[in-house]
């Protein structure tokens, strides 16, 4: 099974949002030990203070005008001013003015409502006409008995009800604050409930205590937060949020961007392109990791070059004693008697394979030394498929599948050489008789030339080795299957020093693909 692999910039947004949600997880523990856990921690400390000042406000407001109208006209306003619906609630069933809908069970008990609602002072009737206990609209519980009126408005002493406290008028600063939020299936509603100071300048009810409950009702969530005004402090954390991201973003994108460029680059010195340098103007351990990544690829190619010219050198002082070897062994077999002529066919054979050998090794150092002189251009790729198909691969049915007018930028005959020795490969593995196929395709500026057979292929673990000098894999270690080791690493050293590259891989369930990646023309 593949190892999964996580790239770098992942990780460290990862570990990016790991802080910022740490830091998210104190916020919300320090709120929660100030106020709980609820919808009700949104008004509790400083938040809640604001609120607390605001709706004392409103509450002086509607104190201060005339019960009725004049009331719902202040409550009105001031939830035009802030997209909700006031209603001002007194002890008991009391309703004393603002919006006239019925409240949902859940929030009567939560307000200690317990009976059917009261109607506003004055005598005016709720809208919804409802009837109150024991009698017509409009008229007030407990008329005829004095002892269950002073039942219904007498507030708790103890706990923390709405309307804890003494019925006498007291200081505002005995009050404990009382504050809510509560969400509503039906209505669907966001309530916001505070108690509030509220001494009518009249004292209509002089029984009374000098507070009351003051609700406001929200349709959406982005209207409660404008009510409580926490939409700046959202925005301040979307606004830290964003700056923390833009402040890392060049960070991660620096060090993501050196160490792709890193790999990259070894990755083109492991295939064999050892002119590769890295960008070494960072300051730092990755800047000093590509001036170290440069020294190691020159050095690799100054040893690389200094062994195809050792090589090449050998090959080329071999080629005048091997010519003359072959014509002394050629005089010899003429002249030789009838019992040694096979020994004498065994040393001319033996000296063919040197001979064979020596010739490899000059064609591998041409195509290695001085890649970077080679002038690339224009090549019509099927007509040299062709050709070489032709002289490499006869009587051998062979197909080609190429683009009209397919071109590469290359040297014509780096091309032809490396292309002669796939497609010898591809008829020697394949068996007589078997197809070959050559095709080729573009995309993204690049063109893939590639040739298949249908032979055994090649073992899996050898695969990444193919291409290195005089390596050979097993099925090719014989005299008559296979050649020196040179031929694969003539086709990386001659697409290499055209500005390619080289791919090979098996084919299901049988054969093998060679690829050549070159720059379209």
């Amino acid at each position: 099974m593949p190892k999964v692999t996580y790239p770098l910039s992942l990780k460290v947004s990862l570990w990016l949002a790991a802080n910022l949600l740490l830091l998210a997880i104190l916020g919300a523990g320090f709120f929660i030990t100030q106020g709980g856990v609820g919808w009700s921690a949104l008004v509790a400390g400083p938040s809640g203070d604001r609120v607390q000042a605001l709706f004392n406000v409103i509450a002086g407001e509607a104190a201060a005008a005339a019960p009725g109208p004049a009331r719902d006209a202040v409550l009105a306003r001031f939830g035009a001013a802030y997209g909700a619906q006031f209603s001002l609630h007194g002890p008991g069933e009391l309703a004393l003015a603002g919006h006239r809908a019925a409240l949902p069970p859940a929030l009567r008990e939560r307000l200690e409502l317990r009976g059917p609602p009261r109607p506003f002072p004055g005598g005016r009737p709720r809208d919804r006409g409802e009837r109150t206990e024991g009698g017509e609209p409009g008229a007030r519980p407990g008329a005829g008995d004095p002892a269950d009126a002073r039942l219904a408005l007498r507030p708790r002493l103890e706990g923390e009800g709405p309307f804890r406290g003494e019925g006498a008028p007291f200081p505002a600063a005995e009050l404990r604050p009382f504050r809510f939020i509560s969400r509503t299936q039906d209505p669907p509603a966001y309530w916001l409930g505070l108690r509030v100071n509220f001494t009518p300048a009249d004292r209509e009810r002089p029984g009374r205590p000098p507070f009351a409950i003051l609700l406001a009702r929200l349709d959406t969530l982005p209207g409660l937060l404008h009510l409580l005004n926490l939409q700046s402090w959202l925005l301040g954390a979307g606004a830290v949020l964003a700056l923390s991201i833009l402040f890392w973003l060049p960070l991660v994108r620096g060090i993501t961007r050196s160490l792709r460029d890193l790999t990259a680059a070894t990755g083109h010195i492991a295939e064999g392109r050892l002119d590769t340098r890295v960008d070494t103007r960072r300051r730092d351990e990755l800047g000093h990791l590509g001036e170290s990544v440069n020294r190691m690829a020159a050095r690799l190619e100054a040893q690389q070059h200094g062994q195809k010219r050792f090589l090449g050198d050998v090959a080329h002082e071999l080629c005048s004693p091997l010519a003359r070897l072959q014509l002394a062994t050629g005089i010899l077999a003429d002249q030789a008697p009838a019992g040694l002529r096979d020994t004498v066919g065994d040393v001319r054979e033996e000296v063919q394979q040197i001979s064979t050998l020596v010739n490899e090794l000059l064609a591998f150092t041409k195509a290695g030394l001085q890649p970077r002189t080679v002038t690339l251009a224009p090549v019509a790729v099927e007509p040299l498929a062709r050709e070489v198909a032709a002289r490499e691969a006869p009587g051998h049915p062979v197909g080609f599948a190429f683009p009209p007018d397919l071109r590469v930028a290359a040297d014509a005959d780096l091309l032809r050489r490396a292309l002669a020795n796939l497609v010898r490969n591809a008829a020697r593995y394949g068996g007589p008789g078997t197809p070959v196929t050559l095709s080729g395709a573009t995309a993204a500026g690049r063109v893939t030339l590639a040739v298949e057979d249908e032979g055994p292929g090649v073992p899996a673990a050898d695969l990444d080795r193919l291409g290195e000098p005089f390596f050979r894999p097993e099925l090719a270690r014989t005299r008559e299957g296979g050649g020196v080791g040179l031929g694969l690493a003539i086709v990386r050293a001659s697409v290499a020093a055209c500005g390619g590259e080289v791919r090979f891989a098996n084919r299901a369930p049988r054969g093998f693909r060679a690829e050549l990646i070159l720059a379209a023309a």
